[in-house]
């Protein structure tokens, strides 16, 4: 794992990277409760597109600690590798560029990413 900042690859460090997966964790149980509560109650089929919110921010947070990017950070032209909070500025029009184009790739991943949870709730017989 790289411990500096590379334009367009990797902003964040370990501490941040860890904020990611506990985001990821939020979102995947706030899906799956949402997910139970509407195949148990009486629910429309259409209720069901719903997830998606909570799918996206479980997609979100796992995109993001598996890149080591923050997307945030990206489309702000900052990064951090010390301690929570201590946040830099990109210096480099090229690399907050670079950063910019990847934010947006992984703003692309996680949406198709909760599209395809979303798709599989919606499309369980249940």
């Amino acid at each position: 794992m790289s411990n500096e900042y590379i334009a367009g690859a990797c902003n964040i460090g370990k501490g941040e990277i860890r904020r990611r997966q506990f985001v990821a964790l939020i979102g995947a149980a706030i899906t799956i409760t949402t997910a139970i509560t509407l195949f148990t109650t009486d629910q429309s089929k259409a209720a069901r597109l719903s997830i998606f919110i909570p799918a996206m921010i479980f997609a979100i947070g796992f995109v993001q600690s598996r890149k080591k990017f923050c997307l945030a950070y990206g489309l702000a032209g900052t990064f951090n590798f010390g301690s929570l909070g201590d946040v830099k500025r990109v210096q480099s029009t090229e690399d907050r560029k670079a950063d910019r184009k990847t934010a947006l790739s992984i703003l692309a991943q996680s949406a198709m990413l909760a599209v395809a949870i979303t798709a599989v709730v919606f499309a369980l017989p249940l």
